[in-house]
């Protein structure tokens, strides 16, 4: 029989939570080398405002690596830097970057919604009010990566389609880095 676990003086996270914890840090460094591989890739076919757009959000996302892994040793557990290996570094098309970036942030979302749906079960209220400004977040990036991809539906590709999808690609950019200032203030 496995021994009850509990919260002590130096430890506010149960193992099964700081696991848990740990996949979301691997997920977000994931994030974050896949975002900079899709830039390096845009940057090289010339797609210059979208290669801008994944060189931010990569940032964004070790930032939400970074932000998980301090709240983990801060509560007495252990961060693990996770090994990030598999990183794709070549696309057939613009588009194709961000049907693979939507998909992702699709999973990221039920990756931290697992976690808030863990943590509200144990009653740990300090991980499920951490997790909330996750919640928000990827709802905003699920939106953002929804519109990105409209983009290709609403101008088409063909043309000059590509090269005004990436004008708007840096507009959409513009507008999502303004709206996150304007919540940090």
């Amino acid at each position: 029989m496995k021994a009850k676990e509990i919260v002590t003086l130096q430890r506010s996270l149960l193992l099964d939570t700081e696991k848990l914890l740990n996949q979301q840090i691997e997920m977000e460094g994931k994030s974050s080398a896949y975002y900079l591989s899709m830039a390096s890739w845009c940057h090289m076919m010339g797609y210059e405002n979208a290669s801008q757009y994944l060189y931010v959000h990569a940032d964004e996302e070790r930032m939400h690596m970074m932000k998980i892994f301090h709240y983990v040793n801060e509560a007495g557990g252990h961060a693990i830097q996770p090994e990030i290996t598999g990183i794709r570094h070549h696309f057939n098309s613009l588009r194709e970057v961000f049907e693979l970036i939507l998909e992702h942030e699709i999973k990221v979302t039920k990756s931290i919604n697992s976690i808030v749906d863990h943590a509200f079960g144990i009653k740990d209220f300090a991980t499920f009010s951490f997790m909330q400004w996750y919640v928000t977040e990827q709802r905003e990036e699920e939106t953002l990566a929804r519109r990105a991809l409209e983009l290709f539906d609403i101008i088409g590709e063909e043309g000059i389609g590509l090269w005004t999808i990436d004008q708007e690609l840096g507009k959409l950019h513009g507008k999502a880095a303004a709206a996150s200032a304007s919540k940090a203030q």
